[in-house]
C-alpha cells in the first residue's frame, strides 16, 4: 500500500496558488479513490487555505469535503502566526504540534510516508 502525506503550503489568494491547493485536493482524492493511506497537513499558508475550504461557501467546499476525512490537521504555530488560528478552532479544524508546535515531518518519514508538497 502506498502511504503519503500530502503538506499545503500555498495561500489561495493567486490563480497560481489557488491551482497549487486544487492540485494538492484532487491528487489527495486520487490516493484515497485507490484507498492508499494518506494525510493531508496545512502549514505555512496552507492553514489560510485550510479555513477558507473549510467555509460552506468557498466555492472549492466541495472538492475539501470529499477529502476532509484525510485532514490530520494545521501547523498549530503557522495557524497562530497567520492570525486563522481562531477561525480554524470555529471551525472545528484540528491542530498538530508535533514538533516544537509544528506537524512532524521525520515522524511521518519514519513511518514510511512519501511527502509532496503543493
Amino acid at each position: 500500500m502506498v502511504k503519503v502525506v500530502i503538506f499545503i503550503l500555498s495561500t489561495m489568494e493567486t490563480h497560481q496558488d489557488a491551482g497549487r491547493v486544487v492540485n494538492a485536493l484532487q491528487a489527495a482524492a486520487e490516493f484515497k479513490e485507490a484507498g492508499d493511506d494518506v494525510e493531508i497537513i496545512f502549514d505555512g499558508g496552507g492553514t489560510v487555505s485550510a479555513v477558507a475550504l473549510a467555509n460552506p461557501e468557498h466555492r472549492l467546499h466541495g472538492l475539501y469535503t470529499a477529502v476532509e476525512d484525510k485532514v490530520a490537521g494545521l501547523c498549530d504555530h503557522c495557524a497562530r502566526a497567520f492570525q486563522v488560528s481562531d477561525k480554524a478552532q470555529a471551525l472545528g479544524l484540528s491542530f498538530l504540534a508535533e514538533f516544537q508546535q509544528h506537524p512532524s515531518l521525520r515522524k511521518r518519514v519514519a513511518q514510511g510516508y512519501q511527502v509532496l508538497t503543493f
